[in-house]
C-alpha cells in the first residue's frame, strides 16, 4: 500500500518535472500490469525521480537501494518513499526474496544493472559489467523483465529536458531449458543491449 508521503513526492515534484525539466516520457503502453522488474540505464542518482514519476499514482514502485542510503537520518525518509535495502557486491539473499514478494504482490520493482552511475562521458562499448540480479527475480517471480531508458539526469544544473523511454518486456520464455545462473546471464546480456537501445533511440529524439 502506497504510503502518504509517497503520494506527496509525486505531487511536489510536478511543477518540477513537467515545467521546470520538461519530462516527457514514451512507451507506457510497454509496461504490462501486475508485478513486472523494471530495469534502466544509471547515469545520476536522480534517474529513479523521472524514471517513476510516469506510473505514479497508479502504480507502486519499489526501489532496491544501496545499504550505505539506510542511515538514521536518510533511511526512514527513502524507506516511506519505496525503497528497500541491498547489500553492494553480496549475494543477498533477504533483498532478492524481498524483492519478489513484492513482485508477486503486485508492485513495481526498479533496478539499474550497471549498479553504480557510469560515468560521464562513458560510451556504450565501455559499458560497466552489469548485474544479474533484476533478470535472476524477474525469471524466479515469473514476471515481466521491462528495459527502460533515462536521458537529461546528468545535466540538471542545465535544466536539461528529462526523457523517459520504456521498452517491451525481455523474452524469457524460451530460457527454462537452462540453469538460473547462464539463464540470468542471458536474459541480462539481452536486458542490456536493450536498454543500450532505448538509450540511441532517446539521443535520435
Amino acid at each position: 500500500m502506497s504510503t502518504p508521503f509517497y503520494y506527496f513526492v509525486g505531487i511536489a515534484s510536478w511543477p518540477f518535472l513537467r515545467l521546470l525539466y520538461r519530462l516527457r516520457w514514451r512507451g507506457l503502453e510497454n509496461v504490462p500490469e501486475g508485478g513486472i522488474v523494471l530495469a534502466a540505464n544509471h547515469i545520476s542518482n536522480f534517474d529513479p525521480w523521472p524514471l517513476g514519476y510516469p506510473l505514479w499514482p497508479k502504480r507502486r514502485l519499489r526501489w532496491m537501494g544501496k545499504s550505505e542510503l539506510f542511515n538514521p537520518v536518510l533511511g526512514p525518509i527513502i524507506r516511506r518513499g519505496g525503497a528497500f535495502p541491498v547489500r553492494r557486491g553480496m549475494n543477498d539473499r533477504e533483498a532478492i526474496e524481498k524483492a519478489i514478494e513484492l513482485v508477486h504482490a503486485g508492485d513495481i520493482v526498479v533496478m539499474f544493472p550497471e549498479g553504480t552511475r557510469r560515468l560521464k562521458g562513458l560510451r556504450k562499448k565501455f559499458r560497466p559489467q552489469a548485474h544479474t540480479g533484476a533478470a535472476r527475480i524477474a525469471i524466479v517471480a515469473g514476471v515481466p523483465l521491462v528495459p527502460a531508458a533515462v536521458a537529461g539526469t546528468d545535466r540538471l544544473s542545465r535544466l536539461s529536458p528529462l526523457r523517459v523511454l520504456y521498452g517491451k518486456p525481455i523474452p524469457l520464455d524460451d530460457l527454462a531449458e537452462h540453469d538460473h545462473a547462464t539463464a540470468a546471464k542471458i536474459a541480462t546480456d539481452r536486458l542490456m543491449e536493450r536498454i543500450a537501445d532505448l538509450e540511441e533511440e532517446l539521443r535520435a529524439g
